[in-house]
Parts: C-alpha cells; structure tokens; sequence
C-alpha cells in the first residue's frame, strides 16, 4: 500500500512541476537571513495541493484497515506469556490496552493524516475538499508541517527533561549535595578531554562538575553561541552537512521554545521553514537528549558491564519482596537498588516472612539498572506494563517519568500493589508520592528517598498476603551489556568487525529501537524485522522498549545464534555472542551510533555510505519521531511499520519519505508489513555494499 502511495504522490510532483532540485553540495555555508538553500519554490498565493485533500482519506482509510485488534494480538503475539496475561486479565474483568484501542476505532481520519489544526481558538480546523484551508489560512502542507513540529519538539523536551535530570545529579555530586560515588571516571575523562577541558591534576568531582556545566550550556543557553555537544562528539563530515543546512540549534530549550512560537498562530507560514526547525529539533534531541543523558549515566553510575540476565515475568519469585522500577531516570533508582541490598533491609525483609528482596524493571529505568546492578530483572516494556502487574506478584511499583500510563493504577488498585511516584513531573491520582521538589531543594535526603521506600515495599508486602498471585512460567537468559568501549576491546578497535562486514559474514548493521504500538500486532512486528534481517546474516543492536520481544524471544542469547543464517552464524559461533547485541536503554542510542561511527572510521567511510540501518518497527510517540529523524540526519535510512502523521499533505511527506534523500543522504520507509519491510532493509543493505565495492 505504502508503495502506490509513494509511486503517485511522485507523478503528482512532476505534474504541477513541485518536484525539488537540491544544490546544496556545490554552494559555501548560507549567511546570516540567507534562506537556506533547499527551500527552493515558494507557494504562489492561494495555491493548494489538489492530491492532499482528495487522496488522504482513501490512503488514511487504507492504513486504518491494517490497525491489529485485541484478537489478532491474541492469535499472533510472539510471547506466550503476555498471551496468558491479556487472557488471564480478561477473565477477571480488567481491561487493557488493547481493549482500549478496539474502543477507540475508528481512529479520527483528520488527526492521523495530521491535518487536524489545534492550536488556536478559533478553530479546531480541518482540511477537506469543501474547506482546503483553516480559519487563518494555513493549508494542509502548513497544517501538518505544524502538528509534526510540534510532535519533534515535545520529543526533545523529554528526552531533555531526562538528561537536565542527569545533569544536575552531576552539578550536585560536584557540589557534594549529592552523596554519589563518581563510577566512570574513564569515560569522565575521554569525554573531558573531546570538550577540550584541562584534565591533568583535576579531581574527578572538578570534572564532572565542568562537564555538567557545558553540558547544560547546550540544554538551556539563551544567548546564540555553538552547540559545544555537537562540535565535540559530531563527525566533521556530518557537522558540515549540518552548518550548510543552517540547522545546527542554539539549545535544546531555545528549539522547543522557538518551535511553539513558529507554530502558534499567526506566525510562521511556510512548511519548509517549518521543516527547517523540524531538523534543528532532531539535533537537540539527539546531541541533549541522547548524548548528554548518555554522558551523565555512564559518568555517575558507569558503563555498565556484560552480563547474564534473567528476563520475563516467569522470572518473579513469590514469597519475596518484589520491587518493580519503571521510568527513564536512574539517580533515585541506583538508590533504591544499593538501600534494598543492604544487610538491614533484607533483615526487615525477612522480620516480615519474606524469603529477601528482589527488584525488577520495566522500560528503561530497569534497563539502565540492569546493566550496572546484578540480578535486576527485566519484566516488559511500557505497553505490557499492566500484564506485570496483573500477576498480582508485585508489592511495590516504583515510577518516575515517560511511559507510565495512567492505567496502571487501575490495575494496582486491584491488586493492592502500592504505586510510588518519584517525580514532580509525573504524578498518578491515587498513588503515594516521595520525591524530589520542583526546585531539587531536597537531592540531600536522596538516601532517606530511597529507606523510605524500600521500607514501604518492605510494609505493602505484609498486607497484601491474601492476593492471589499469577506467574506464568515463561523466562530466558539474555547476554546484556553491550557498549561501543567493550564492542572496539573485543574486536582490536572495530577492526574485526569492519573486516567481517568487507568480507560478507556480516552483511550489515540494523539498530532496532523504539517504543510499542498497538496499531501492529504487540511484539510480532519488532520480531518479524529483527528475524528477517538476521536470517539474511544482518546483525543487529537494540535497546529501549523495542528490545523487550528480542530479549525474550531468546535473540539476546547465544543459542539465538541458531535463528542467524549461515555466513552470520560462523560469526556469532567463533566468538560466543548473540545475533543482537543489547546496548542499554533509549539514550544508549549513542552507543549504536558510537559502533556505527568506530567501524565507519575503521573503514574510513562516511556513516552515510556505510551498510547500516535504523528501524523503530512500532515507534508510538514523539521520543519516537525524534529518534529516527536523529539517525537520519547521520545518514541513516530508517524503516518503520507505523506512519507519522502526514498523509494529508504531499510535500511534507516527499519531506521525509524522498527529499531529504539528497539533504543528509537518507530517507523514512514506512510498510505496515514486518517481513516485507524487513527484506526491503535487506534489500537496501545489499545496494549499499554493492555501491561500496564490496562483493
């Protein structure tokens, strides 16, 4: 379907004479008010694009035909454990997630083309062929231009809401506020040192403290100046492409800031320039969001290491006190883990008839604690959140921000789980709340945080004796631990691993990222990717809730190996690994990028003329959207089996789906079908070998 779509949307463009030429490689670095020079046709007044208000809706009734139901998610699932849960649920009366999205069908047609308008009063407008334009006049190109700006930069204030979070806990450690111990030091000093920071005879309290400010310069600076993020850790190719688009950001701030006010009414007209700022946001989102979030937990808490994890809900032991974390932040989180192994705890623990203390996770809380703390047990990613709990074995569910729907409390309620909140941000009606203040005035009594809630666990453990409990008996092992330091010492500095690619083992490289979906089968599609590109000798990196249905489906462990196809197996046998290498949470993006970036190097190519790949198979929300368009912007493709909202207009689309082919050397495919979407990266993988020289 996607293919029509794509193939008419191209005839149009010829047609009207709309189709975009791109010089931008002949010409020097734009100056101050010049338009850059990709914005090369300007509307004529009142002119409007038949084909986005005619063929939107049969292309968004198309797509809407494809959305899986609760009961293909039942037949097709890939997991036999979250089968039994949705049953186990249903049968006792709750609703889930699942049963909410067949409730809210048919989805609004104007809302997923994107060109419902919101943001004034005097509408909401819609575009159809009787009203082609809103109230103030913005067409569907401006309409959706707006609603997607909108999107990337509410995807840049969370993400920088997690790493602002990492960069005070690193200001506040410095200031000894904040009773941490400094864990990576080494990559505290490489990072240091790529800044340009003096780093002999510093104390690494000294350090981290500067870092913590530069850092947070590129968060909140007001004042234009250089992104310091980007000029350190940014490939010289990728930072000249950057600057000749005028799109490096002033902050993070700034871009969320200047993207409300561009998109608010009566102010910034033009979808292009709409676009422009579009590009700037997936910047900050990337060099703020994921690399500075990135910097700060490897800095505090370490890199992590490899390990073995056990994984699944089959994991959870009854008869202990079980504490899941869920959330993005790790400061309070690495807390709460050292608190509850300590001697005392389990002692209380065991005063009140349990055999110890055990945590768990859900999304990337539990990834990040993982990777640093043993025996920290991963349990779903965000949209099977309710499924955990509906096993009725958790005592305590510990949350801080992103993707905690509100819904779980309806299910803890039932089963008597107390829910802590740990953030000012994100608060759960009816839950108890221990956390920081707004204005972080008590990060002192972290440690006091933390007793107060494992004691609560400890507490909510003895008056719920009487819950039935559910454990479906499913659970694997899971190799973890995968970061770009420990990838270039196996492999004598990505050496290996550039010659295993030139010689065809490995035929490339996908990263398979993002959040879950309910649109597509939950689980199947991210699986059905992950299989197709490793039966066609693709290895693969993951991390974040994407990661969930690899770890465990058994693509995390080395028996994985078997699934891999002939040349990869060789590989993956000779030295003991898996046929996905799990790197983290979602801003461990950077360590993707950080293995993609050290073999490119290796080879001394171009990211962008690499055999790479990026895929968010059932991405669902504006972290999401960022993501890809940051992998993009290195010269990515990306591959996905849910489309953004932007069937309503054709330029905005072409945008993303062909003309930033030319701009960063990449584009976004969207096929709603898994398999066909994974064969066309192998397809793509195999072209850029091709064009490489290397078969």
């Amino acid at each position: 379907m996607a293919e029509e779509k794509h193939t008419h949307h191209h005839e149009h463009d010829h047609e009207h004479g709309h189709h975009h030429h791109h010089h931008h490689h002949e010409e020097g670095p734009l100056k101050p008010g010049e338009h850059p020079d990709w914005r090369t046709h300007v509307h004529a007044p009142g002119e409007h694009h038949e084909i986005g208000v005619n063929d939107y809706m049969t292309a968004v009734a198309a797509y809407r035909k494809t959305f899986a139901s609760k009961e293909d998610v039942l037949e097709q699932t890939p997991d036999p454990a979250v089968r039994e849960m949705i049953k186990y649920l249903g049968q006792l009366g709750h609703e889930t997630i699942f049963d909410r999205f067949d409730q809210q069908k048919p989805q609004c047609t104007f809302g997923l083309a994107g060109v419902c308008c919101k943001n004034c009063n005097m509408g909401p407008c819609k575009i159809t062929k009787k009203s082609p334009r809103g109230v103030c006049g913005a067409d569907a190109d401006v309409i959706v231009a707006r609603n997607l700006l909108r999107s990337a930069a509410a995807g840049v204030a969370q993400h920088g809401a997690h790493a602002r979070e990492l960069l005070l806990s690193m200001k506040f450690v410095a200031e000894g506020r904040l009773k941490l111990p400094i864990l990576g030091e080494k990559k505290l000093r490489t990072v240091s040192k790529a800044f340009g920071l003096e780093t002999e005879g510093k104390s690494a309290r000294e350090l981290t403290g500067e870092l913590a400010d530069i850092l947070l310069e590129d968060l909140s600076r007001a004042v234009p100046d250089d992104y310091k993020t980007i000029r350190a850790m940014a490939p010289k190719e990728r930072q000249d492409v950057w600057d000749k688009l005028d799109i490096i950001p002033i902050s993070a701030y700034n871009e969320v800031f200047d993207a409300y006010h561009r998109t608010a009414v009566g102010t910034d007209g033009d979808w292009e320039s709409l676009m422009q700022e579009f590009l700037r946001c997936g910047l900050a989102f990337c060099f703020t969001g994921v690399v500075a979030a990135n910097i700060g937990t490897d800095v505090l808490f370490g890199n992590g290491h490899r390990a073995t994890s056990k994984v699944n809900i089959g994991a959870l032991k009854k008869g202990w006190v079980n504490i899941a974390v869920h959330g993005h932040l790790p400061t309070l989180v690495s807390e709460i883990v050292r608190v509850g192994r300590t001697p005392e705890m389990i002692e209380l623990a065991k005063a009140h008839g349990a055999e110890g203390i055990q945590f768990y996770g859900v999304c990337c809380s539990c990834l990040a604690a993982m990777y640093r703390y043993e025996g920290v047990i991963p349990l779903s990613n965000a949209v099977g959140a309710e499924l955990v709990l509906g096993t009725g074995a958790l005592d305590l569910w510990c949350a801080d921000v992103q993707d905690v729907y509100p819904a779980i409390m309806d299910v803890a309620r039932c089963f008597k789980t107390t829910v802590v909140t740990t953030s000012e941000n994100a608060r759960l009606p009816g839950a108890e709340h221990y956390a920081y203040d707004h204005h972080h005035s008590n990060v002192e009594d972290t440690e006091k945080i933390a007793r107060k809630i494992v004691t609560r666990a400890i507490e909510s453990f003895a008056e719920r004796r009487d819950i039935p409990v559910h454990i479906p008996k499913y659970e694997v092992t899971a190799e973890v631990g995968f970061t770009a330091e420990n990838v270039a010492e196996q492999f004598d500095g990505f050496k290996g691993l550039y010659e295993a690619l030139k010689d065809g083992r490995i035929r490339g490289i996908c990263n398979i990222v993002g959040c879950s979906n309910p649109r597509v089968v939950y689980e199947r599609a991210t699986l059905d990717v992950a299989r197709t590109l490793i039966q066609n000798n693709i290895l693969i990196l993951t991390n974040g809730c994407a990661s969930f249905p690899l770890l465990k489906m058994g693509l995390c462990s080395k028996d994985g190996a078997e699934e891999a196809g002939a040349s990869l197996k060789a590989f993956l046998k000779e030295y003991d690994l898996p046929p996905v290498w799990h790197v983290g949470e979602c801003v461990d993006n950077t360590r993707s990028s950080a293995i993609f970036g050290g073999i490119a190097a290796v080879a001394g190519k171009a990211i962008k003329d690499m055999p790479y790949a990026f895929s968010s198979p059932e991405w669902s929300n504006e972290k999401g959207l960022d993501a890809s368009l940051a992998f993009r912007l290195f010269g990515v493709d990306s591959y996905h089996c849910v489309e953004p909202p932007v069937q309503g207009s054709t330029n905005v689309e072409n945008f993303l789906k062909r003309d930033t082919r030319e701009l960063l050397g990449s584009v976004m495919h969207v096929n709603v079908d898994p398999i066909a979407l994974g064969k066309e990266i192998v397809a793509d993988i195999e072209a850029q070998r091709q064009k490489l020289g290397w078969d």
